[in-house]
C-alpha cells in the first residue's frame, strides 16, 4: 500500500449528550480541539460529542411511533383518483 493515503484509525469515545451515554469504538474521525476523557480501563481517549445514538434514538429505544399508513394511503387514493368524465351531448 502507498504511505499516507489512508486516514488514521484510532480508538475514540463517543458521548451522546442527550442521555449521557458513552461508548468506546474505533474511528477515522479526526478530533478537533483536543477533548479527551478517561475510560474505564484508565486510559485517555479523544472525545467526540454526538446528539443521537442507539441509546437515545426512538427507533432503538422502542419509543418509535408507527404512523397509520393504511389511512394515509386511502387519503392519497381518494385525492388523486381519476374522476369520471362526463360525456358532452
Amino acid at each position: 500500500m502507498k504511505a499516507n493515503t489512508h486516514p488514521k484509525y484510532t480508538e475514540v469515545i463517543f458521548h451522546d449528550t442527550s442521555c449521557d451515554f458513552k461508548f468506546l469504538t474505533r474511528s477515522t474521525l479526526e478530533v478537533k480541539g483536543g477533548d479527551k476523557t478517561k475510560w474505564t480501563d484508565g486510559k485517555e481517549y479523544p472525545l467526540v460529542k454526538i446528539e443521537v445514538s442507539s441509546e437515545s434514538h426512538p427507533f432503538y429505544t422502542g419509543k418509535h411511533k408507527v404512523m397509520d399508513t393504511a389511512g394515509r394511503i386511502d387519503k392519497f387514493r381518494q385525492r388523486y383518483a381519476k374522476k369520471p368524465t362526463v360525456a358532452k351531448a
